[in-house]
């Protein structure tokens, strides 16, 4: 991913100006897609702890039937 720098002097010296205005340009770029990344992050982090509450509610459940006492009452 070569990209060449093209100055807005047209073959005169870069200022400092120049790269300044470069390194905002690239920054602002890598901002956004960090921007995108976090709140994808969020939305997975969400996901998984809701499945993890789901399958600890499922089987604390699954476990308390198993060791349920059944009382049969019979009358004579």
């Amino acid at each position: 991913m070569a990209e060449t720098f093209e100055s807005s002097t047209d073959g005169q010296r870069i200022t400092p100006q120049d790269i300044s205005d470069r390194v905002r340009q690239l920054i602002g770029g890598a901002g956004d897609a960090a921007e995108q990344m976090s709140s994808a992050a969020v939305a997975v982090a969400a996901a998984i702890g809701t499945g993890l509450v789901l399958a600890a509610f499922l089987f604390g459940r699954r476990r308390g039937r198993r060791r349920s006492t059944i009382v049969e009452v019979v009358r004579v």
